[in-house]
């Protein structure tokens, strides 16, 4: 092939160099809009790529991790999307891709979906059924994380100080709106949790669109209502707005007013009520202090009280009765010993006594003798006993068939009874009457060899 005729072919780089160029400058293939179903989708953690399919084609599919970072929902295998983004050419491979710019559900808004994805994955972890903390019915500090110039703040102040205005309302000013207000709810609720020493938080903003309602929907600004120790009320939006920090607080309120109406009782009528308590506190001690007096008035007349004597003059026959009974018992206790020892003295004289202990401690001396020379021969048996079997424990002592030239090995401690618990190359341990050596295995040989 001559040199002229090999410039007409080109290279695979230049090709696809070639047809690259071709996709970006084509101006329908700068921008397209494609529906389909995802496939092959894995999460990643920087760059995403899947494949987007319909009934009778499939094409390739880059995110980069700028633009899916901006994605409110989760990405599943299967689901339908609608898709923005470039053709182009991947020049290692050839192959022609999507790379997506903008991605959102087919049929259903993103937003939307990133909330009930949200929603289902909080409420498996049990996040919104957890037991919720009741509210302190008579505040001294509140604590407001909302905007600074919003009428949310103008709502709650006008009602807290008509209802209750002796309590301390204190504002942490938050971005309620927008990419910032994440951020800013989180800081502001850990602030509050820092400072301590709130009964209740009341966490709101207006109305609006589900966009600017979103921040109040954000994972983390949920799991930071649902973690706090101070019972938190939440104000977002209007009666048809739910968002799920409504569902993480303790207490949800339509509007601003009705969160601080919430919050704080009517100090008014709490007075009145404590004026209620004391009057009927009064009422009830003085029928009590009535009836303790006709209670007194009734012991005083008693004739227990009027005659005293008359209260221990049973007692005390009763006292002389019982006395009277145990001289006479006593009495008659002491004759009856009395006559018994008399009649042991006789008897006692009658069977002479101390001959019989003498003729007892003879006897009492013989036994001690045999005794003690029936033990000394017992003693004397039971050592020759022991004597003969210490010997033929000796004889049989590990020891003393040592000493004798013999000898035992053990391999990782274990006492070797046959070659076949031993290897070539093993190392093992050969114990002596003196000590150990060790040796290692450099051949077998059976028994069964030799023959």
């Amino acid at each position: 092939m001559t040199q002229e005729t090999s410039d007409k072919y080109l290279t695979v780089t230049a090709l696809t160099q070639y047809i690259k160029r071709k996709f970006e400058v084509d101006p329908y293939l700068d921008q397209i809009f494609l529906k389909g179903e995802i496939s092959n989708f894995r999460l990643r953690p920087g760059h995403q790529y899947f494949s987007l399919k319909d009934a009778h084609a499939k094409i390739d599919a880059v995110m980069f991790k700028s633009d899916f970072e901006k994605v409110k929902f989760e990405l599943e295998t299967g689901m339908q999307v609608l898709i923005t983004g470039r053709i182009s050419v991947y020049e290692p491979t050839g192959n022609y891709q999507i790379y997506v710019k903008q991605i959102m559900p087919d049929g259903l808004g993103a937003l939307y979906l990133a909330y009930e994805q949200l929603k289902e994955k909080l409420a498996k972890e049990g996040l919104f059924s957890q037991e919720k903390r009741p509210l302190s019915r008579f505040p001294k500090r509140i604590a407001v994380v909302t905007s600074p110039s919003g009428a949310v703040i103008r709502d709650i102040m006008t009602t807290v100080k008509r209802r209750y205005p002796i309590v301390e309302l204190v504002l942490f000013p938050a971005v309620v709106q927008g990419d910032q207000a994440k951020d800013s709810l989180v800081a502001r609720l850990k602030e509050i949790k820092l400072l301590g020493g709130f009964d209740t938080i009341i966490i709101g903003r207006g109305g609006g669109s589900l966009e600017d309602l979103w921040p109040f929907n954000e994972e983390a600004v949920v799991r930071e209502i649902a973690n706090s120790a101070i019972p938190i009320i939440s104000s977002v939006g209007h009666e048809t707005d739910t968002t799920l920090s409504d569902l993480a607080a303790d207490v949800r309120a339509a509007t601003p007013t009705a969160a601080a109406e919430l919050a704080t009782p009517v100090l008014e009528d709490e007075l009145l009520n404590i004026q209620k308590l004391r009057l009927r506190l009064i009422q009830v001690l003085k029928r009590q202090l009535i009836s303790q007096q006709q209670h007194v008035q009734r012991l005083t007349q008693s004739y227990v009280l009027q005659q005293p004597q008359r209260l221990y003059e049973n007692y005390s026959q009763r006292l002389d009765l019982a006395k009277n009974n145990l001289i006479k018992l006593t009495a008659a206790q002491v004759q009856q010993q009395q006559q018994k020892v008399a009649n042991l003295s006789q008897r006692l004289q009658l069977l002479h006594l101390d001959q019989q202990i003498l003729t007892q401690k003879k006897a009492l001396q013989q036994s001690e003798t045999n005794l003690y020379k029936q033990f000394q021969r017992y003693l004397q048996q039971r050592q020759l006993q022991v004597q003969t079997q210490i010997q033929g424990l000796d004889h049989l002592s590990p020891l003393k068939i040592l000493g004798r030239g013999y000898s035992y090995t053990t391999v990782a401690q274990e006492i070797v009874t046959t070659v076949t618990k031993v290897q070539p190359k093993d190392t093992i341990e050969v114990h002596l009457k003196d000590g150990t050596l060790k040796a290692q295995v450099t051949q077998i040989k059976r028994m069964e060899d030799n023959d």
